[in-house]
């Protein structure tokens, strides 16, 4: 650290310390503001479940408007800003496949978790796609890696939970009891995606990656739209309007706000926020859409998220590096 506050970067020019300059990640009112934006965060994500579960469009074409909106919005800053026309021209062939295949996992994972709102509960369908940390760990296992204990003490808590809300589900319908299952396929979906991202992200910034995974999502879900006869327009005013607002409040106020804070707050306080996604949208689906699942299901969702919390803290809060996205270090967050 030099006297003046500030710190050499790799091309040996000063640039502030961001812990030590108003503004930055250690300043009070920044740390006040990005607490803000974490609860319209959280806020946007949470209405991810219940805004689909009631707009009148088939599920898959839902994914494709979803993500082809996004990739619409982020089209200008990519063409008319070098930095990120840059991060997309210099990718590399090996990330460039890489980004596709997680663009591929991303259509996989919302092709599985949307429909599964229509035939569970919202309380339960993102409780269950929200097992996307244990997902993620099982896979990191099988790749060598060891986690602490506590992390599966977390997957154990968390799984039991798991079971007690299928359970739970098993009494209401066996549709329900399916829509659980494909909710679970989708958080593991999710679990490949950051996989994926987190390779890519070692070299390419995040609005470079998201504008090609999502245009890689967009296109295989626009296939599969096709090939199974999904309509994607003929919709009336108030369904396209739901759309819109799916993209802004989940895809812009939600993700992309979360990468925002995630630099000052830390991956351990953001991601363990995002758990409150479940009991958001458990909250309200009762009161917009009238569903209230059985006492049973509130109690197997708190032992869930109670799981999750022990393995996100067990495996990010030790010396976390600041500025990663939320998930895996270096991944894009995935999700609804």
């Amino acid at each position: 650290m030099s006297p003046t506050g500030t710190r050499a970067d790799r091309t040996g020019r000063g640039t502030a310390d961001p812990t030590t300059t108003p503004g930055g990640p250690g300043d009070p009112a920044q740390v006040r503001m990005d607490l803000l934006l974490l609860v319209v965060a959280v806020a946007g994500i949470s209405l991810s479940g219940p805004l689909v579960a009631a707009t009148a469009a088939p599920a898959l074409a839902i994914a494709f408007w979803r993500n082809a909106m996004a990739v619409a919005g982020l089209a200008p800053l990519v063409l008319l800003r070098r930095r990120l026309r840059a991060q997309v021209t210099g990718m590399g062939r090996r990330n460039l496949l890489l980004t596709v295949a997680g663009g591929a996992a991303l259509a996989a994972h919302f092709a599985l978790w949307l429909p599964s709102l229509r035939m569970t509960s919202v309380a339960s369908s993102v409780a269950l796609v929200t097992t996307t940390p244990i997902w993620v760990q099982i896979l990191l296992r099988l790749r060598g890696h060891r986690p602490p204990t506590a992390v599966w003490l977390g997957s154990a808590v968390a799984f039991a939970g798991v079971l007690l809300l299928t359970g739970v589900d098993l009494t209401v319908s066996g549709r329900a009891l399916a829509g659980d299952a494909l909710a679970l396929a989708g958080g593991f979906m999710a679990a490949v995606y950051m996989l994926i991202g987190a390779e890519v992200r070692r070299t390419t910034g995040t609005t470079g990656y998201t504008f090609v995974c999502y245009g890689a999502t967009s296109v295989v879900l626009l296939v599969a739209c096709l090939a199974v006869g999904t309509p994607l327009v003929g919709w009336d005013l108030t369904t396209w309007l739901k759309l819109v607002t799916l993209t802004l409040t989940a895809q812009i106020l939600g993700h992309s706000v979360l990468n925002r804070v995630v630099r000052g707050l830390g991956p351990s306080v953001t991601s363990t926020a995002i758990l409150l996604e479940a009991p958001g949208a458990a909250v309200i689906a009762a009161l917009w859409l009238g569903q209230w699942p059985p006492l049973l299901t509130w109690g197997a969702l708190m032992v869930i998220l109670l799981g999750l919390v022990l393995v996100i803290r067990a495996e990010r809060a030790p010396a976390a590096p600041m500025g990663t996205p939320v998930g895996l270090p270096g991944a894009p967050p995935a999700g609804p």
